[in-house]
């Protein structure tokens, strides 16, 4: 058996730029019909062979689709406080793992491949493992974090993400090259929805 790597799947923003749950916005990628927050949920199950979403308390219809996706659940209050506060719950919820691949509920288009190949890294012994964009060099996402990171991990709080963790370690993460630009595209306005509408 390999290192166990888990999924994370942050599911708790407000989408207050969008206007309405957009997570459950009935989308059609690559030829299957669902909540948008289903094929998100699908590739990284695919890339990675699990995922934890992390939702907000009380968001049945949101928890109902995960689940119908393969997710487990993780329901807390501190995705009010912000990404980095949600993904320091998923961290200390998920147990004892030997990494996590943090993926974002709003960014439908990530291909299993791209999961796989961040695995794959931090099976290497990545401390951090980050997709990057093949000719810019630029940080898209998903990325994943080493054990060695839990204690920093857990200790994060407040809307900034793994930002901090990111730059502390900046010399030490280890880069997927990829030309996918699905790795910058999340779904934060009605614009956005159209593009992805649009295929």
């Amino acid at each position: 058996m390999g290192p166990d790597i888990r999924g994370l799947l942050l599911c708790g923003g407000r989408a207050t730029r969008f206007g309405s749950d957009k997570l459950l916005t009935e989308v059609r990628i690559g030829g299957l019909d669902g909540p948008l927050v289903t094929h998100a949920a699908r590739n990284l199950i695919a890339g990675v062979g699990n995922a934890l979403a992390v939702l907000p308390p009380g968001a049945a219809p949101l928890r109902n689709a995960l689940e119908r996706a393969g997710c487990q659940i993780l329901e807390s209050d501190r995705t009010s406080e912000g990404m980095g506060a949600s993904l320091a719950a998923a961290v200390e919820a998920a147990g004892p793992a030997d990494g996590w691949i943090v993926a974002l509920g709003d960014m439908p288009l990530i291909r299993p491949e791209i999961f796989h190949a961040v695995k794959e890294a931090l099976a290497g012994g990545a401390l951090i493992a980050a997709v990057v964009d093949r000719g810019t060099g630029q940080r898209g996402h998903p990325v994943g974090f080493s054990f060695a990171l839990r204690a920093e991990l857990v200790a994060m709080r407040g809307d900034v993400g793994a930002r901090k963790v990111l730059a502390q370690h900046l010399y030490e993460i280890v880069t997927v090259p990829t030309n996918d630009p699905a790795i910058f595209f999340d779904v934060d306005t009605a614009e956005d929805l159209a593009r992805l509408s649009a295929g």
